[in-house]
């Protein structure tokens, strides 16, 4: 079954990556690139073709999904969302992705392109030895992967395709969304957490299998414009004013 379960993850996983998601910090627009939609329309398609009725996509870009509970009647539990985000990160192209799947991993160095002289070392990534013997997917190194996220969305429709073709499994409310815009730092800033209505919720983002974070960072960006002064260096001896100077002084 768990190997089942694993190529079922494989498939959409491979799926989702080969559309281009990136975001794009320079615009003011929500969802700041259009091509994140294309992912999240699919997104509905899919869970609402597993037989989930509760499936909206809003305006800003956000998919919510409800798998009601089949608990008994009186047992109330919690509401537990899963949230993952679609976009991927701007800084490496995400178009025309090429993943290279590694069965068996032998533990060693992973040449990622050789050209380019791209290699991922065990000695700067010590965690690649937890996974010698299993498979890891990488990128061919001329764009990033797409892994964050869309390993975590391909695990949340994962889980719930499980959940809806055996009723049997029993659950309470499940609540599931999708956001885009995360790599820019914009990912739930029209984020409605009374609509989405979980109890308690958590993020399929990346770490280590089985590792759970429960604390997070916060981080703040912002633009400063410093004015210098521009005179002939001949002239500029206690005259010109470097803004680069300035600037390393604030």
């Amino acid at each position: 079954m768990k190997e089942k379960v694993l190529e079922k993850v494989l498939e959409k996983f491979l799926r989702y990556i080969s559309i281009d998601t990136a975001s794009d910090p320079e615009s003011e627009s929500q969802p700041s690139t259009s091509k994140q939609l294309d992912l999240s329309r699919l997104l509905v398609k899919e869970l609402r073709d597993m037989g989930i009725k509760d499936v909206e996509l809003d305006e800003w870009g956000y998919v919510m999904a409800t798998i009601p509970s089949n608990m008994p009647e009186g047992e109330n539990i919690p509401a537990v969302g899963f949230i993952a985000h679609v976009d991927t990160a701007p800084d490496a192209s995400g178009a025309n992705i090429r993943p290279r799947i590694i069965e068996n991993y032998d533990g060693k160095d992973i040449v990622i392109n050789s050209e380019k002289g791209f290699v991922m070392k065990v000695e700067d990534f010590p965690e690649l030895e937890a996974y010698k013997g299993k498979t890891i997917i990488t990128t061919d190194g001329t764009t990033l992967l797409g892994a964050d996220d869309k390993a975590g969305v391909a695990e949340i429709m994962t889980v719930a395709e499980y959940i809806m073709t055996n009723p049997g499994f029993k659950h309470g409310t499940i609540k599931i969304g999708f956001t885009p815009d995360e790599e820019i730092g914009r990912g739930v800033d029209k984020f409605d957490v009374k609509r989405f209505g979980a109890d308690y919720a958590y993020t399929l983002d990346g770490g280590q299998i089985g590792e759970l974070e429960y604390e997070n960072f916060n981080a703040a960006a912002a633009k400063i414009f410093i004015q210098g002064r521009n005179i002939h260096p001949g002239y500029a001896k206690d005259k010109m004013i470097n803004a680069i100077i300035l600037g390393s002084e604030l």
